[in-house]
């Protein structure tokens, strides 16, 4: 899919900073876009991004397993716009240690693609944990935090 064919577009969100919104109908199941960046030990992005205590957390990381994690702010794309939705359109799908985000229901021109980015912290998820991951994503069942629950 060449830059100009792509059903989307990258422009201001409701959600946080900039978003991206179909350009046009796209039904469920298609895959839209690798979540491409320079490939890290979990180690490595660590030391590039450490945790601040009391500071809201932003990066560009994707963990694929236990000892690749993506950082899209090096050599990334479009991809690492979508922004998080505890009511997601999309999906991240890791296939043959590559992510493609792809959509899981029909999507109408116009709407913010958003995949639920479900962190786990090695940490309890507790309310300051949570308020260093907020979530303004608008939807009825949000969470008010891009963290997962805890198992």
């Amino acid at each position: 899919m060449t830059h100009d064919d792509r059903p989307f577009e990258i422009r201001p969100s409701p959600i946080q900073g900039v978003g991206v919104f179909a350009t046009q109908h796209i039904p469920a199941g298609v895959r839209l876009i690798e979540y491409a960046g320079e490939r890290l030990t979990p180690a490595a992005a660590d030391a590039r991004y450490p945790d601040v205590a009391g500071e809201r957390h932003h990066t560009f990381l994707f963990a694929i397993d236990d000892d690749i994690v993506i950082d899209a702010a090096v050599n990334g794309n479009d991809a690492r716009f979508i922004n998080h939705s505890c009511d997601p359109n999309c999906d991240a799908v890791v296939d043959d240690g590559r992510i493609w985000i792809e959509s899981i229901r029909d999507i109408e021109r116009g709407e913010e693609l958003a995949y639920d980015y479900a962190y786990i912290l090695d940490e309890r998820h507790t309310p300051a944990a949570k308020r260093r991951f907020p979530c303004h994503c608008g939807a009825g069942n949000c969470r008010g935090t891009i963290l997962a629950k805890k198992r």
